[in-house]
């Protein structure tokens, strides 16, 4: 009878780094299971947009592992069409949260590309929030159809450096596998062609169904690169009541003095985690360290 260790236990969530001893590449691999599965259950979403959140999610933790400073590294793909915003942030400490917002009285293909949900004028978007600096934020035009060619596209402008990417999800997994020739070394075009058309040959079901061990010995058995031990990703969410109120602060007094006054609270929603977080007339007061409930009522009052 095998018995299963806690790390073959966690090899559901799981980034692995491998790089080849014989050649200036390295690589990732990344396959989500426990974690895609608890994001796709927070929302019901269309099977074209859960398939592209789930690619963007594998690509957020693949491009994450870059990090060097403690922060969240945030991956945006914004449009103007039925789909308007897919969104995954990644932090220094191996956790993931991701969302999309739509329009939910659209039609939505269960076969329609990324290019046809977003419409004209989509844009791609990284943002860097380390912990104790200023955020630093790249914003370029959406080049490709697919998550995974926008993303190269993308690294191919900023980096200079030959990626190839390919990303999957399915209802049960999302995945991704990226190889990238090393900087500031000779390497014979051959060699990277020879990587590169072997990484092209994974497929959907192979990203979405084996761990990094098996689908790395599939693809390069011949040339088997160095694979380092896995990390362990996990979902986390970052909402608090503290960043709430902030953001009731920004809004000001008067707005929400007037929805308190009119529905007894103000009520707001975490879109990636849906933790509900509700502030009373009380609440409203002590944050704002004034009466501004009361204020908005004696305002309508003296208007009418």
């Amino acid at each position: 009878m095998t018995q299963h260790t806690p790390a073959a236990v966690n090899r559901a969530d799981c980034r692995t780094r491998f790089i080849f001893d014989d050649m200036p590449v390295r690589g990732l691999h990344v396959r989500l299971e426990n974690v895609w599965q608890h994001i796709v259950r927070q929302k019901h979403y269309p099977a074209a947009i859960r398939r592209a959140l789930g690619e963007l999610l594998a690509a957020g933790a693949l491009l994450s592992s870059n990090l060097k400073i403690d922060g969240t590294l945030i991956v945006q793909v914004q449009g103007q069409g039925r789909l308007k915003m897919l969104v995954v942030e990644a932090t220094s400490e191996q956790t993931v949260r991701a969302t999309a917002r739509w329009d939910e009285t659209a039609e939505i293909g269960d076969n329609e590309s990324l290019a046809e949900l977003l419409g004209e004028n989509s844009v791609f978007v990284l943002t860097l929030q380390p912990k104790d600096a200023e955020p630093w934020q790249g914003v370029v035009p959406l080049e490709g159809d697919s998550i995974a060619q926008m993303l190269v596209n993308y690294m191919k402008r900023s980096e200079q450096l030959d990626t190839h990417i390919v990303l999957a999800a399915s209802d049960e997994a999302c995945g991704g596998l990226l190889v990238q020739r090393l900087p500031e070394e000779e390497l014979g075009e051959e060699a990277w062609e020879h990587v590169s058309t072997l990484a092209q040959t994974v497929t959907a079901e192979e990203l979405t169904g084996l761990d990094a061990q098996h689908l790395l010995y599939r693809l390069f058995h011949e040339t088997p690169p160095r694979v380092f031990e896995p990390e362990t990703i996990e979902f986390a969410c970052t909402c608090s009541r503290g960043k709430v109120s902030d953001m009731l602060l920004m809004l000001g007094g008067q707005e929400v003095g007037s929805v308190v006054a009119e529905q007894g609270s103000v009520a707001v929603d975490c879109d990636f985690c849906h933790e509900k977080y509700v502030f009373d007339e009380t609440d409203v007061n002590a944050l704002f360290g004034a009466d501004v409930v009361n204020a908005v009522r004696q305002e309508a009052q003296r208007l009418q």
